[in-house]
């Protein structure tokens, strides 16, 4: 199992940038689909991007061309940089560990508590 914790939210204008970051414990990280997930108040929890072993990633149409995500193995880290942030932006977004991105989508695998991004109009 892995612990996430993630950092990085807060409260940014529209128009501006954050980047958000995931820490995991342990020494498998790097085994690991890693993906962001946010939720908004009233609404379900919606897919943001994910980022497979190897590198790959997906990122949802909502935040794509605006999104990035990227991990750093050494560091057990992986981070979501978003651009051109919107007040539809705002939610609390939570990173997920798993065995694949269909799995994370599903619900599966270690998921974090969540950073909370707001944006002002």
């Amino acid at each position: 199992q892995v612990q996430l914790a993630e950092s990085g939210g807060g409260l940014v204008q529209a128009g501006g940038s954050l980047r958000l970051a995931c820490a995991a414990s342990g020494r498998t990280f790097s085994s690991y689909v890693m993906g962001w997930f946010r939720q908004a108040p009233g609404r379900g929890r919606e897919f943001a991007a994910a980022i497979t072993r190897s590198g790959g990633s997906t990122v949802a149409d909502s935040v794509k061309g605006r999104s990035t995500i990227f991990r750093d193995n050494a560091k057990n880290t992986v981070y979501l940089q978003m651009n051109s942030l919107e007040p539809e932006d705002a939610a609390v977004y939570c990173c997920a560990a798993g065995a694949s991105i269909s799995l994370l989508a599903a619900g599966s695998g270690n998921w974090g508590q969540g950073t909370q991004v707001a944006v002002s109009s």
